[in-house]
């Protein structure tokens, strides 16, 4: 049985294994191994764990310090004939999204190269995730990017991904819009706390997730420490969106 807390957060700023020398020899724990499931299977399901982005921007609304799109070739992305150009035209390089120092620092011993999860469309949706475990410890991060056919879509996407989310807070000065979530679950007495950030710069929609395990004490990290830790992410790749081609 599941059991999902709404945790505290802080707005605007505001998921393990007996200790000896045979940790590996002995089956994971349910929370961990669907953490660890092959990232074919995460994939084929849309998104990393927690779903997939998001959606769009008010057409012509565009910041003229930012790139102009060129027509592209997704169904969703491709613009009408009478469209506006759009402020984003492809989602940026993923696994680049996130500095290799704030990968250190929030998956302790993960590969900062990361593990880009395939997509049928990279112009328009890219998602890259670290995970790893440090002794008892487990994290795991992922970064989702989905460039929308115009802001309007964007904010549409954005609107109902904060609604099926609710119960935190807005995050001020990140994009145009940001929002931020905290949420505790709890499978065979292992607690998992997990963040969400998303947020909107434009016609594109980023979606940061980040939690983490202890699993010899079963406990989950501190509301703050994930918040924060997703929210540092976020920063980052939101800022990444003007690196795209």
């Amino acid at each position: 049985m599941h059991v999902t807390l709404a945790s505290p957060t802080l707005c605007g700023t505001p998921h393990r294994l007996p200790r000896d020398h045979t940790v590996r020899e002995l089956p994971l724990p349910l929370a961990l191994t669907a953490r660890l499931l092959p990232v074919a299977v995460l994939a084929s399901a849309g998104w990393a764990l927690s779903s997939g982005p998001f959606a769009a921007t008010e057409a012509g609304e565009q910041a003229p310090a930012r790139k102009d799109a060129a027509a592209s070739g997704s169904d969703e992305s491709a613009p009408s004939a009478s469209a506006a150009s759009k402020t984003y035209s492809q989602a940026p390089a993923p696994c680049s999204g996130i500095s290799e120092k704030t990968v250190k620092s929030l998956v302790p011993d993960a590969k900062t190269a990361g593990k880009e999860i395939t997509s049928t469309d990279k112009a328009v949706r890219r998602t890259c995730s670290w995970n790893a475990l440090k002794g008892f410890d487990y994290r795991w991060l992922d970064v989702s990017y989905e460039i929308k056919a115009s802001d309007d879509k964007a904010r549409t996407a954005y609107e109902q991904r904060v609604k099926e989310k609710s119960g935190g807070g807005t995050v001020p000065g990140l994009g145009d819009t940001a929002y931020s979530v905290v949420n505790l679950t709890t499978e065979d007495k292992q607690q998992t706390r997990e963040g969400m950030v998303i947020a909107r710069a434009s016609n594109a929609l980023v979606v940061v997730t980040y939690n983490g395990s202890d699993f010899e004490t079963k406990k989950a990290p501190a509301t703050d420490e994930i918040n924060k830790g997703a929210i540092r992410a976020a920063k980052e790749a939101v800022a990444a969106l003007d690196d795209a081609p």
